[in-house]
């Protein structure tokens, strides 16, 4: 199989020097056109472009033969920029903003497409931001009829190309402690709202993760707290504080159960209110094509201790997984890069599965 429909069949196939030189431009090509979430049509006119498909509503570009059982899918948005764009490449990686979470996904699944594989390619906007904002769940809900035929979804997040199953549900909520405001001098006369989210955060942290088994893998649950906020004036005793909670459920609770948990995690103290409550994702079983795919590249499966888009394609009824180039420990830093030969081994994979379709 040849790349970007640039060779004729009777031409030896690319090489993968080659193939890493023509990833690493298109990465690169990508991570200059700025996408930052809620500034994603740039990057998708750009792609439906290399692609000859149409920009849908939304700016959700789709491509590839509408027949194929296997959906590529992958977001265009990043996090800001942190004075990493435009990139940069050295002789191993890509260096540059969303390179690894994921434009060079994005390159992987554009180059697979420009190939004439028997893949759909499925590329999104603001998955960075709160599941609240989504543009996936919208899309699958009003044309489910554009993924009618999948049989196994391939989200491309970072995973140093191993196979990440499931993810985790992600509650996020505000933490509110009320006490009584007073003069400092005499502390007593007044009801410290410092002291009180105190003792709650602390007894908060108490609590060990909790791991449980879902299909043979072990999911940690776990809830933090992120932010804090509270005080007057230097005199004062404060009467209020706000603490942000970020709460991560295990596959196989629902996003009710999970908010009755954080609820029951914080023990009574202070009053919560749930801002975002986004559903785990489940552990696909019995998939032939994932079978097939785990079978092609010897991966070891894991479990997604994170939240994904996942959770999306399951509530619409489809099996999916987290595979990909980037590197989880690379996504979201200043100095994000992806090596070129990740791109390489990303490709070469998921063309071995496709030649089985």
């Amino acid at each position: 199989m040849t790349f970007a429909g640039r060779t004729p069949a009777r031409v030896r196939p690319v090489t993968d020097a080659e193939l890493g030189e023509l990833l690493a431009a298109r990465t690169l090509e990508l991570i200059d056109v700025p996408s930052e979430s809620r500034d994603e049509a740039a990057l998708a006119d750009r792609v439906a472009d290399l692609l000859g498909a149409p920009v849908l509503e939304d700016s959700v570009v789709m491509a590839g033969p509408a027949d194929s059982p296997v959906l590529l899918a992958g977001h265009l948005d990043t996090v800001p920029s942190q004075g990493n764009r435009p990139g940069r490449r050295d002789a191993a990686s890509v260096h540059g903003l969303g390179a690894s979470d994921m434009q060079g996904a994005l390159a992987v699944m554009v180059e697979l497409v420009l190939s004439g594989a028997p893949l759909r390619a499925l590329f999104f906007p603001r998955e960075e931001l709160p599941h609240a904002h989504s543009a996936l769940t919208p899309f699958l809900e009003r044309a489910p009829e554009a993924l009618a035929g999948v049989e196994l979804v391939v989200m491309m997040e970072p995973t140093d190309n191993q196979l990440h199953a499931g993810c985790l549900g992600n509650v996020n909520a505000i933490w509110r402690f009320s006490g009584r405001s007073g003069h400092s001098a005499r502390p007593w006369l007044a009801d410290n709202a410092i002291e009180r989210a105190a003792d709650g955060i602390a007894a908060l942290a108490a609590e060990p993760p909790v791991t449980h088994s879902f299909a043979g893998l072990e999911f940690t649950e776990v809830a933090a707290v992120t932010r804090i906020a509270g005080g007057i004036a230097d005199n004062v005793i404060p009467d209020r504080v706000e603490a942000h909670l970020n709460f991560r459920s295990a596959p196989g609770r629902s996003p009710e159960a999970a908010e009755a948990r954080l609820r029951e995690l914080c023990g009574g103290h202070g009053e919560i209110e749930v801002t975002s409550n986004a559903p785990s994702g489940q552990v696909p079983d019995g998939n032939a094509l994932l079978d097939r795919l785990i079978a092609l590249g010897g991966l070891e499966v894991a479990p997604k201790q994170a939240w994904t888009p996942v959770a999306e394609f399951d509530l619409a009824g489809l099996d999916a997984v987290n595979f990909g180039p980037g590197s989880p420990a690379q996504a979201h830093r200043r100095d994000e890069s992806v090596e070129i030969a990740a791109l390489v081994r990303s490709a070469r994979l998921l063309v071995e599965l496709a030649r089985t379709l």
